[in-house]
Formats: structure tokens, sequence, C-alpha cells
């Protein structure tokens, strides 16, 4: 397991490996991020909420617990996050 902070510890994940591939779990403290993806990402909100805008968006679009986005290869993104989120991210 890896442990990764960013944003000054507003971010906090722990990747690992297992039969499903690449994963990422983690926390999300409030708070505006812009991430950067070196391969496919496939993100599932657990709790919370995330607010996200992809290139492929026009405008900014609300994930909420139980749903999941994608962001393809070398694409930045921006997340709003309002309350404290969780959320599992799979690499591919």
């Amino acid at each position: 397991m890896q442990v990764n902070r960013y944003f000054e510890d507003h971010v906090v994940s722990v990747g690992f490996e297992n039969n499903d591939g690449t994963q990422s779990v983690g926390v999300m403290q409030p708070g505006t991020y812009t991430f950067a993806t070196s391969q496919h990402e496939t993100m599932t909100v657990i709790t919370g909420s995330l607010t996200i805008k992809r290139d492929s968006d026009a405008e900014f679009v609300v994930f909420s617990a139980g749903s999941q986005f994608e962001v393809p290869t070398h694409q930045e993104f921006e997340v709003q996050v309002e309350t404290p989120t969780a959320y599992l991210c799979h690499y591919a």
C-alpha cells in the first residue's frame, strides 16, 4: 500500500493493487482541487459528493454517493468539494 497526500493533506489516499487492478481509496476535505490523470480513471463516490468539470463537460457536474464518473488519460479536471467526501478510484 502507498499513502498519497495532496494539497497540504486536504486530500489523502491509499493506493493498492488486487485482482481488480490498481486502485486507490481516499478522502477529500472541502476545497477546490485540480488533478491531472496519467492513465484512465474511473472514480466512484463512496460518501459525500464531488462536483467536477472535465474537458468534455460544458459546465460542472455533481456526482453523489454511489455514482461514478470517468476521466480519460492525460486530462486535467477540476473538483469542488463541499463536505468531506470518500472515493474509490480505479486506474486502467
